[in-house]
């Protein structure tokens, strides 16, 4: 039997996009397994955006579209020394904005884009961050994979799953949808995933995205999820839960440290 994802279209703009197709059991089952190793490889899991409020995050997560972690994190303190609150941003001149953020790539753009979002901070939020979706995608430039970044990060609120490239092609090799459109990847693995888990597993899919499951040789055999991916390249090393402390330990260096080549 298949398994239909509970709930009805809704048109609330903050709401979670929502799965109405069948779910077949044996998904939903691996999912479940997914789920269980998941959990294990990494117990804490958490952005690598540094910041220390939700203003921060929003900005570092606006400047990290094509761009990576490391780079952004390296701009953000000069950046925040500077502008430290969305009313100084607002009031900064644009090419002096340009300057601190031209590593992240697509500068103007981006300084642009942050000025854009710290003035409706200011205007429309009285210079604090909303902590709502329906209120955050009403900013320029933020839409559901920012605004859930925000929400899980720094509110821990169950609203969505953060859906980014790293999630599109785990996804796809996991089996889960070819689907590319961010909104429904978003609906069905919010039908997969229990809501209590939406914050975690968010971070979970894009951190072993990031760290195992790469775009380019992915670390397949070290993989604490091998034997349930139809598209591993090669067979597992040691038991699962083994492989599971390995992911845990090049998650939380970041990358840094790598067990099997220290």
């Amino acid at each position: 039997m298949a398994r239909t994802a509970p709930g009805k279209t809704k048109k609330d703009p903050g709401a979670a996009p929502v799965h109405s197709d069948p779910i077949p059991d044996e998904m939903q089952e691996r999912v479940s397994k997914i789920h269980t190793r998941l959990r294990k490889a990494q117990p804490a899991p958490k952005v690598e955006l540094d910041h220390e409020n939700a203003w921060q995050l929003l900005v570092a997560t606006i400047l990290a579209a094509r761009s990576n972690d490391r780079t952004i994190n390296s701009i953000t303190p000069d950046l925040f020394a500077r502008w430290p609150t969305p009313a100084d941003l607002a009031a900064a001149e644009q090419e002096e904005v340009e300057v601190v953020v031209k590593k992240s790539g697509f500068f103007r753009n981006k300084a642009k884009a942050i000025r854009r979002t710290a003035q409706a901070v200011v205007d429309d939020f009285g210079g604090e961050v909303p902590g709502t979706m329906a209120e955050l995608i009403t900013l320029p430039g933020v839409a559901r994979k920012t605004s859930n970044v925000v929400l899980a990060s720094v509110f821990r609120k169950s609203v969505g799953i953060v859906v980014d490239l790293h999630v599109t092609r785990l996804v796809e090799r996991l089996g889960i949808t070819a689907d590319k459109d961010a909104t429904r990847i978003e609906a069905l693995l919010c039908a997969l995933f229990p809501k209590r888990a939406w914050v975690d597993i968010g971070h979970r899919l894009v951190l072993h995205g990031r760290h195992v499951c790469t775009a380019r040789k992915p670390k397949c055999e070290h993989c604490p999820i091998n034997e349930l991916c139809p598209s591993a390249l090669s067979p597992s090393a040691g038991t699962w839960s083994e492989r599971a402390a390995w992911e845990q330990v090049i998650t939380e260096s970041r990358g840094e440290v790598d067990p099997t080549t220290a």
